[in-house]
């Protein structure tokens, strides 16, 4: 006997919770936040507004992305921002040695490949004192936290290391230039989103990132090489720094040892504000780019107005991972 087809068809009550809401609250309080700054200050969405925002979510979005794949594998990697200023120190004093022997271009690129290896060895050694060393993650990184800020402070001798004048004007429109109309930091954002993305999503490797996270003996026991995924995962979050700091140098062509402050807390923020599980197994790139783009806006809707101040900005950030974890182990608790 055939069931009728009206029983058969979802009621709208069975439509409405079949929604992935979980997953879209990143996506709505993105735009709730936009209408906020629309009602607060008539200049929010114009295009110079807007794309101020975007170029400054930038910076932590890209070094976001790759810390989407430590957290999910059930990691955590604190020293980010200090291997920033590190690597953007490193740069500016190579690029400023070796400019009277080649020529501006030269330099730079050479100065870029100089950080992207960089950024390689230094999350490979993370990855390997935390998985060889059988070190927890939080020691690791909050000891390279400050070995490479006292690094940077060496080298710059307790000041700021800058950059020569003429290499900062034939750098300056990486951070500064445009693309069909559109900055290049956020063509360069969307660009390693996107390959994080289809790496997390779509790959062997991203399936096996989840896994870990999830349950690391049982992935053990299925044959995935645990240790080998979770180092991949620092590798590629030195090489998500490397890029973010390719394109910091140009913008104030300089570094100290406050460059980069806070960026790890920005940078975790924005992949729990995304909806990434801090205790792993489970998160989207796309979501950890909503989440950055939001701390952006949240910044930029404080400097729009004096109802909070601007320096009150990582007291913001700090509630908004406390919050979002709180909420996060209310939903496992149910």
């Amino acid at each position: 006997m055939s069931v009728p087809e009206a029983a058969t068809a979802p009621t709208w009550r069975h439509r409405v919770r079949s929604v992935p809401w979980q997953q879209l609250t990143p996506l709505l309080g993105l735009v709730l936040l936009v209408v906020i700054g629309a009602l607060i200050h008539p200049s929010f969405l114009t295009s110079t507004n807007i794309f101020n925002v975007l170029t400054r979510s930038a910076f932590i979005g890209i070094i976001a992305v790759g810390a989407t794949f430590v957290i999910i594998a059930g990691g955590i990697d604190l020293s980010v921002g200090s291997m920033a200023a590190f690597l953007a120190g490193a740069m500016i004093m190579f690029m400023n040695a070796i400019r009277g022997d080649v020529s501006p271009v030269g330099a730079i690129l050479l100065g870029v490949a100089l950080v992207v290896v960089g950024g390689l060895v230094a999350g490979a050694l993370n990855g390997l004192a935390i998985t060889r060393g059988r070190i927890e993650p939080f020691i690791v990184t909050l000891g390279t936290l400050g070995i490479f800020r006292s690094l940077v402070t060496y080298l710059a001798n307790g000041g700021t290391i800058s950059l020569d004048f003429a290499l900062r004007g034939v750098y300056r429109p990486v951070f500064y230039g445009y693309f069909l109309g559109i900055p290049i930091p956020v063509w360069v954002f969307a660009a390693v989103a996107l390959v994080g993305a289809v790496l997390l999503h779509r790959t062997r490797f991203g399936r096996y990132v989840r896994a870990i996270g999830s349950n690391a003996e049982v992935a053990r026991y299925a044959a995935i090489r645990v240790e080998r995924v979770r180092t991949l995962t620092y590798v590629i979050q030195g090489l998500c720094v490397a890029i973010a700091v390719v394109l910091y140098v140009p913008r104030l062509g300089s570094a100290s040892g406050s460059t980069g402050i806070l960026w790890e807390l920005e940078a975790i923020a924005a992949v729990i504000i995304g909806g990434t599980a801090l205790k792993g197994g489970s998160g989207h790139v796309w979501g950890t780019v909503v989440g950055a783009v939001m701390l952006s806006l949240i910044g930029n809707v404080l400097n729009l107005t004096s109802v909070i101040s601007e320096y009150l900005n990582g007291a913001v950030q700090g509630l908004i991972i406390i919050g979002a974890v709180f909420l996060q182990r209310g939903r496992q608790g149910r």
